[in-house]
């Protein structure tokens, strides 16, 4: 745990990484406390029940040994397809202590979705909960290499009857979480992670939260634990730190449900998306009693910052990182003022710049770039060496977004790459264009953010039709709703042109910033 220092720059000077020779993300999260304090709640669901760390590991180890008596081995890719709940908590525990690899995936995923990163990881297993099992069973048939679909809120669970298991004996290099990025250039890409990856992000989360561990701290996000942001920016650093965490699931985000949670939780400390904030924003909700905000995914803007301030009655603290590398930035109100317009400072353990093509410090505008050794760095791409190459210019890791240092603090200027962020979300092009290029009526398709003042950004569809189809209203729809059914609701495009022609290159590729020019063009008129 971070000590609560007098300057940042102290923090700084004092830092150094404290990574083991041997590590497993299962001990961290769950046996050491559950060995020395076995009574202490980690978890908090709304309807009242508390689950001690002692409760936890014998939840994880009865699915820990479930899991070994169904074949699964060290180095296994194993699916956790499940929202917000003790179980899946106990999943990733369970799957860590074997030694194998959990495989984070979004309730939301639709069949096409959810097929590809199965087959790409080569999962043997997912742990899915009732409702989700479903969705894997009906894909069985294109999956050869599932042996077993696990629900573990149908297992009796009798806490004596559960033999202790030991983790694996892990190195902090050792493959533990594979965690699929966006999809920014066709396919996603899974970014696999050694257990070392936990320690990396705590840092960040602690600055983020004014020093989270404070008496009476109590943690949520209104955000999936399938993606980074949730899994390892609230409920393992949570867990690791012996401050609850509230297992509450939202199905759909609503500012009377996300008031309801809190107060009825006791919440201190949350995570919210930006969107979150905008919808808390426009709903005129007050949320007094919180000691820490924090947001990260897209820039929140000072207006919303000051909003934060009076309606929230706390200064919300911006983070900044990516699947790759998270929390390698961030704001922290309690130790330094963060200047209009810049996310934060680098965290501590983490060294952060702005360089140029050369991979020297910028002047001005740059790339910006996280130096190789900071512990929540992803050891590659999975199975994609020549992606992995890519994504470093030397000793540094691209982000793929453009900033500038100024006084120390990263302020986002924006992003290289095409990735889409709306309502929170990154979305990648090339994967809704592969799924709309499947129905029958699309000719070629070019996919494309367009500003909007709620969501960030809409995604927007430009579509060259086959002959004999017509582009009216009712294929719009038809068009959306395929996007919704086979990936997920919120890659859908909201905004879809037909068009004659997509400008190309003369390599056959889809010149988006032409693409883009024009969305912003329409939505200006519109």
């Amino acid at each position: 745990m971070l000590p609560r220092a007098a300057s940042y720059q102290s923090l700084v000077d004092g830092f150094s990484w404290d990574i083991p020779a041997r590590l497993n993300m299962a001990h961290e999260v769950c046996d050491a406390w559950a060995e020395a304090e076995p009574d202490r709640i980690c978890l908090i669901e709304p309807d009242g029940a508390r689950i001690s760390y002692a409760e936890l590991r014998a939840m994880a180890d009865m699915l820990a040994t479930h899991l070994a008596e169904c074949g699964v081995e060290r180095g296994d890719r194993v699916g956790v397809l499940r929202a917000q709940s003790p179980w899946t908590a106990a999943a990733h525990i369970a799957i860590w202590k074997l030694g194998a690899i959990s495989l984070p995936l979004f309730t939301l995923f639709g069949p096409q979705a959810l097929q590809d990163r199965l087959q790409d990881a080569g999962a043997v297993a997912v742990i899915a909960d009732p409702e989700s099992s479903r969705a894997v069973r009906a894909l069985r048939d294109k999956l050869p290499d599932i042996r077993n679909i696990i629900v573990p809120d149908a297992m009796p669970l009798d806490a004596g009857s559960v033999a202790p298991m030991a983790p694996a004996d892990t190195g902090p290099e050792d493959p533990a979480v594979l965690i699929y990025t966006s999809g920014t250039t066709g396919g996603p890409k899974g970014a696999l992670h050694g257990h070392r990856v936990l320690r990396g992000h705590l840092p960040g989360v602690e600055l983020s939260h004014d020093f989270l561990g404070h008496e009476g701290d109590r943690l949520w996000t209104p955000a999936d634990w399938a993606w980074i942001g949730g899994l390892f920016d609230v409920l393992m650093p949570g867990l690791a730190l012996g401050v609850p965490v509230v297992s509450a699931r939202m199905r759909r985000f609503t500012p009377e449900e996300c008031v309801k949670i809190v107060r009825q939780c006791a919440v201190k400390n949350v995570f919210f998306p930006p969107t979150a904030l905008r919808a808390l924003k426009a709903a005129n909700v007050t949320l007094p009693g919180l000691r820490t905000v924090a947001s990260g995914g897209e820039p929140l803007g000072a207006e919303m910052r000051t909003w934060g301030q009076r309606a929230l009655g706390v200064t919300i603290n911006e983070f900044y990182g990516q699947t790759e590398c998270n929390m390698t930035v961030s704001a922290c109100g309690a130790l330094f003022d963060t200047p209009p317009g810049a996310i934060g400072r680098p965290v501590p353990g983490h060294e952060v710049a702005v360089i140029d093509a050369a991979g020297r410090p910028a002047t001005g505008e740059g790339d910006i770039a996280v130096r190789r050794g900071s512990a929540s760095m992803f050891l590659g791409y999975w199975r994609n060496p020549a992606a992995t190459a890519a994504k470093f210019r030397g000793g540094w890791m691209l982000t793929g977004d453009r900033g500038v240092l100024e006084d120390g603090a990263v302020r986002f200027v924006g992003r290289e790459d095409d990735v889409i962020t709306s309502a929170g979300y990154r979305i990648g092009p090339g994967e809704v264009e592969d799924c709309l290029l499947t129905h029958s009526a699309v000719a070629s398709v070019g996919v494309v953010g367009a500003p909007d003042p709620d969501r960030t950004e809409v995604v927007t569809a430009f579509i060259v039709l086959k002959p004999g189809h017509r582009g009216d209203p009712a294929l719009v729809k038809t068009l959306q709703s395929h996007v919704k059914t086979q990936l997920a609701a919120h890659e859908y495009p909201r905004r879809i042109h037909f068009v004659e022609t997509l400008p190309m290159t003369v390599t056959g590729k889809v010149i988006r910033r032409e693409l883009r020019a024009r969305a912003a063009e329409l939505e200006g008129a519109a």
